[in-house]
């Protein structure tokens, strides 16, 4: 089967959150699964510096947009992929400096509009056949708002392959004026409730909706949530007229890079059967890059460890609300990492000053220390107020760092509760997200942590579980055919 995959980020090539991630592994999964799937992004500046070769594949002349500009479909290798890939190379729109959405002062990108509706445009037209000789493809499997505008353009083709969209994040939907929409020359076909309209403006992410065969989105439980107005941006009405073509499909993580026994940033390797004495010594080495000399009274109390964006989404202003009442309770310590919102990054480093020998940070994004976070923590806190899937509690379960996470989204289809009595138990869950019940849980792990018997069982439960992409892939799998 030909499977074109696009997306606007990939790892390692250019990663802004969790779809970079999705964008490498899944296609990676399907090839292993014999597909031929070839993964389609837009030549930013800092994709086009990182490979290795280049080769022109065909030309295209946009009728849309400002510029209606020529594009250039690309084929580059990298050393991280076993195939080539894809790249869509208009220099004006895509050779800057900056990251895929917003520039160096963090704003949005003056013509995200044009940038993703060209690119849509583009692959539609390398989907249908029309620039490489001899490919076409079978099924286009769209991700998030930025390729929203794909499914659209593929209507217009009598033969079209079928059409896969999948929101990662329903609270990006890539909403512009209806004015940026006529000066991009769009169809008028779309202007509709039933097309890309949307409360007078218009929506990429809508578009994907309306328009693909089959929605699909990064967990089971998150796919019922955003048919609910509390998780729905206005869409739980559309999503909830096609939850016919609309399921969830747990993203996976990359078992290779994310291994215990193996991770090259870890100093010391573990694995289910043998999780001591590796864990502690990595949490020995995680207390001594913040710390001059790591007392045995400092291993044997808890560690909690975070790896976020600081914003309240991720539950960071009931952690930090939380942190003071534990040190007085307790005798955890806390490593916290993130960068977000100027404000908590304050807060944290107030905490850090006030409990020097107690709370440690690293504010910014390291991938070494988010890997030592995981293996030197004890527990893991994501107490998110909503989450479409989750990564780093899949990454805790596998390092046997028990997470404290909220019902919702992907946690609850990953997280089980250890007060359940439940042989699947794997960590602690919270069903509100507010600090009474977010200490609550905490207590109860630290409970939970003086128990060394009991908390090895839970620790082998959370890494014998399996999150591989092949389980994922095989279900989109069954979805494409």
């Amino acid at each position: 089967m030909n499977v074109l995959f696009a997306s606007s980020e990939v790892w390692p090539l250019v990663k802004t959150g969790g779809l970079g991630d999705v964008a490498y592994s899944l296609p990676k999964a399907l090839q292993a699964l014999g597909q031929d799937v070839k993964i389609i992004l837009p030549a930013y500046r800092e994709v086009l510096e990182s490979c290795d070769g280049l080769k022109i594949l065909g030309w295209m002349d946009s009728p849309y947009g400002y510029q209606t500009p020529t594009i250039r479909l690309l084929e580059a290798t990298h050393p991280q992929f076993d195939q080539p890939f894809w790249l869509v190379d208009c220099q004006s729109l895509y050779d800057r400096v900056g990251n895929p959405y917003v520039n160096e002062e963090g704003y949005d990108w003056f013509d995200n509009a044009e940038r993703f509706m060209q690119f849509s445009w583009a692959v539609s037209q390398i989907a249908t056949g029309q620039v490489v000789d001899d490919w076409r493809a079978d099924v286009v499997h769209a991700n998030d708002w930025q390729c929203g505008l794909i499914p659209a353009f593929l209507d217009h083709h009598h033969h079209r392959p079928k059409r896969v969209f999948t929101i990662h994040n329903l609270a990006f939907g890539g909403h512009f004026s209806k004015e940026i929409y006529q000066s991009l020359k769009l169809p008028d076909t779309w202007w509709s409730p039933e097309g890309a309209e949307f409360y007078g403006g218009f929506s990429m992410l809508k578009a994907g909706l309306i328009y693909s065969d089959a929605i699909t989105t990064v967990s089971p439980t998150y796919a019922k949530e955003i048919c609910t107005s509390a998780f729905g941006y206005g869409m739980d009405g559309i999503l909830s007229s096609r939850s016919y073509k609309l399921s969830g499909i747990l993203n996976g993580i990359d078992e290779k890079i994310w291994d215990p026994s193996s991770d090259s940033y870890l100093p010391h390797h573990y694995s289910v059967d043998a999780i001591e004495p590796g864990k502690l010594d990595n949490k020995r080495a995680l207390l001594s890059e913040h710390i001059d000399t790591v007392s045995d009274a400092a291993l044997e109390a808890p560690l909690f460890g975070m790896v976020s964006r600081l914003t309240e989404q991720k539950g960071i202003d009931i952690i930090t609300k939380a942190i003071p009442a534990m040190m007085m309770q307790t005798n955890a310590n806390f490593v916290l990492m993130g960068s977000g919102s100027s404000h908590y990054e304050a807060v944290i480093q107030d905490l850090r000053n006030q409990y020097p020998d107690r709370v440690f940070c690293y504010l910014g994004y390291s991938e070494k220390m988010a890997h030592m976070v995981e293996a030197g923590s004890d527990i893991f806190l994501m107490p998110s107020r909503y989450e479409p899937c989750g990564l780093n509690q899949m990454y805790s379960l596998r390092y046997g760092t028990l997470p404290i996470v909220t019902n919702t989204g992907g946690l609850a289809d990953t997280v089980v509760d250890a007060s359940d009595g439940n042989s699947e138990a794997n960590g602690f869950v919270m069903n509100s997200s507010d600090v009474n019940t977010l200490l609550d849980t905490m207590h109860r792990a630290v409970d939970a942590f003086k128990d060394k018997l009991g908390w090895k069982t839970l620790q082998q439960t959370a890494m014998n579980k399996d999150f591989s992409w092949k389980v994922s892939a095989e279900q989109y799998l069954e979805l494409y055919k």
